[in-house]
């Protein structure tokens, strides 16, 4: 084996080693990329990484990062969440498991809009949690539907991971989304499944809310309250994402518009101060800083990594693996979820996915149909123990008689369902390219 690969090797072994004693993910890229690749070329190897870091703070596609983050920080600090649980709990509370169905469309709702984990998260779980235990609801069942339906955000469009990806794998914006809408319908399906089988097999896990209780609100304040609440978020979605898949915007515009459009949505519900867009212009500079920043250093980690030829040793690696591409996508899928116990999605999108780009080029597999399996996969890392971060989330602000052994139990059936999602689209890839097809994309 050539002295370069070994150093690739004992690159990767180095950064998992920094990153178990506790250093920061965007300087153990750094610091393993330069060591590594001074080791095999000197300094040499480093005077492209100017131009790299160029062309990742001047890219146009990353500028709608800030733009949808900021359009999410706001809507989430206007209490959006808040009204729609109220509503959508009204109206589904006469069903076994109605309120679950609720938390699934507020996630579903909520990750078109903010699309912000932590917040969705924290957000139904301070608002649902109690109510649902107090209602008789399966203690792991309502951690589960929380977290699961929290991270619905990072599927359905606009994400974040279809921004990043689209730029790991020179793709358009606009395509992503595009491909992204049924395989995250289909999610969130299966979760409403999931929760209706559970009412008629298992009733007493998912009761409906009294008819006392609903009867508080008359059907007409209900319908008046549901278009006050419902039709802005709803509407800013519409223009946002109708926007870009009807091409009359760029997904960077597009989200500049969002932004606008989320302060005229909190306007509309009298929640629009100073205060608030101050606060959240600085949740937007400091979650974009962060995420830059890791970008930045990634770019060191992989420049240093295909100058040690770490890629041919990657395919190398796959000629190993039986069962043709099939099976390479697989253990790409597999790689993808065992990192998600450890890693965040942005490190796992930008360490991860370059490795395997060269080997499925070469054997023509469609990149969007790819690029969606990597994201519904990717989804599963916000929900896998230990460190899956909506677990933490939900820890956070949970009520005392909720353990971590309910949350981690809870979310379980919900992995499996992903699982399911990824199995689903792996084997009928028109989910994911139908839509950007009949566009013309």
């Amino acid at each position: 084996m050539p002295l370069t690969e070994i150093y690739a090797i004992l690159m990767l072994v180095a950064f998992f080693g920094l990153l178990m004693l506790g250093m920061p993910v965007a300087l153990t890229l750094a610091v393993s990329g330069f060591a590594f690749g001074w080791l095999g070329f000197g300094p040499m190897l480093f005077n492209l990484l100017p131009a790299r870091i160029y062309g990742v703070v001047t890219s146009y596609s990353l500028l709608a990062i800030p733009l949808f983050v900021f359009m999410g920080v706001a809507l989430e600090k206007s209490r959006l969440a808040e009204d729609l649980m109220e509503v959508v709990g009204r109206l589904s509370g006469a069903l076994r498991g109605g309120l679950g169905l609720g938390i699934v469309f507020v996630g579903v709702l909520m990750g078109a809009t903010t699309g912000i984990v932590g917040a969705t998260v924290v957000t139904l779980g301070l608002l649902t949690l109690p109510a649902l235990l107090k209602r008789g609801y399966d203690p792991g069942l309502a951690c589960g539907v929380i977290c699961a339906s929290g991270t619905l955000g990072q599927i359905i469009p606009p994400s974040l991971i279809l921004i990043l990806l689209a730029d790991i794998m020179n793709l358009s914006v606009g395509t992503l989304f595009a491909a992204a809408v049924f395989p995250g319908m289909m999610l969130a399906g299966i979760y409403c499944t999931y929760i209706l089988l559970l009412g008629i097999l298992r009733p007493e896990m998912v009761p409906a809310v009294p008819a006392e209780e609903r009867a508080l609100i008359s059907a007409r304040q209900l319908l008046a309250k549901l278009v006050r609440v419902i039709a802005p978020p709803l509407g800013l979605v519409a223009a946002v994402l109708g926007s870009i898949i009807a091409g009359i915007a760029a997904p960077t515009e597009a989200a500049a518009m969002g932004a606008l459009g989320a302060l005229i949505v909190c306007a509309i519900g009298r929640r629009l101060s100073w205060g608030l867009v101050v606060e959240t212009l600085r949740s937007t500079a400091r979650i974009t800083a962060m995420m830059m920043f890791i970008l930045i250093c990634a770019q060191v980690f992989a420049l240093a990594f295909r100058g040690l030829r770490g890629e041919q040793l990657v395919e190398d690696l796959f000629a190993f693996l039986p069962g043709g591409v099939g099976m390479d996508i697989w253990f790409m899928l597999l790689l993808v979820f065992v990192l998600g116990f450890f890693l965040e999605w942005i490190e796992i999108s930008y360490i991860a996915v370059p490795l395997f780009l060269p080997i499925f080029a070469n054997a023509g597999v469609d990149p969007v149909w790819l690029a969606t399996l990597i994201c519904v996969m990717l989804q599963t890392s916000f929900l896998t123990p230990p460190f899956g971060w909506a677990l933490f989330f939900l820890r956070s602000v949970a009520p005392p008689e909720i353990t971590t052994g309910h949350i981690y139990r809870g979310v379980f059936p919900f992995v499996a369902m992903q699982f399911l999602a990824v199995a689903t689209v792996y084997f009928a890839p028109g989910l994911a390219t139908w839509l950007p097809r009949a566009i013309g994309w």
